[in-house]
């Protein structure tokens, strides 16, 4: 697991993953920014104080709370976006972790969109899930790690699990390994907990899940 983990962080750095990096951080800040601007306008239209400064504190409070919306919003939109690349992802990660082993089959466009949706959802639970349990001391960092690591550990093995097999095939070895899966997910845990490098999240999560899974192949699972 270690050596997989290691292996699929030294290739997120590589030109193929950093040029879908820079797709999904431009496509992001640009949704983002469409969103900022559609709430601030509309939250603008409809401020009528008859004071003008507390109009412009409340357009001053407005703007800082649509900033740490915008800063929750980040990981959910950043996983949909990145959901659409996922298959690339794959593809290089496959080559680089067995390049002499049998390639993927990608997606079919429509089951992409969906798992990417899927992918977006679980994110933003998750992120739901961390906030509110940052009120609750002592349970917080467990809970928040263990939601994690089942959550995208789950996700993330499917995906490299299901250029293989069909999805029931994919969902049963996962339950039948659901343990060492869970175990796998930690690592992606610990990424998505630290701010900024939390975006890389869904590359480190196909290059590293794809060896775990490749690891299995090899073992006949």
């Amino acid at each position: 697991m270690l050596q997989s983990a290691l292996s699929a962080l030294q290739q997120i750095f590589t030109p193929p993953f950093r040029t879908v990096l820079y797709k999904v951080l431009g496509l992001t800040v640009a949704m983002l920014a469409l969103v900022w601007f559609a709430l601030d306008s509309l939250v603008v239209k409809y401020i009528a104080v008859p004071w003008p400064w507390l109009a412009a504190t409340l357009q001053i409070m407005t703007g800082i709370g649509l900033f740490a919306g915008m800063a929750f919003l980040v990981a959910p939109v950043s996983s949909l976006i990145a959901g659409l690349f996922l298959d690339e992802l794959a593809e290089c990660a496959e080559k680089d972790s067995d390049p002499h082993g049998p390639p993927g089959t990608a997606l079919p466009a429509g089951q992409a969109i969906v798992l990417a949706s899927r992918f977006a959802v679980v994110s933003l639970l998750v992120n739901i899930l961390a906030l509110l349990l940052l009120l609750v001391p002592g349970v917080n960092l467990v809970a928040f790690f263990t939601a994690n690591a089942y959550l995208l550990g789950r996700e993330y093995f499917e995906l490299a699990a299901m250029r293989y097999r069909p999805i029931a095939e994919a969902k049963a070895l996962r339950e039948r390994h659901g343990l060492y899966i869970f175990l796998c997910g930690m690592p992606l845990a610990a990424f998505l907990a630290v701010p900024i490098l939390n975006l890389l999240t869904p590359l480190f999560a196909t290059a590293f899940m794809v060896r775990i899974h490749k690891r299995m192949m090899r073992r006949g699972l």
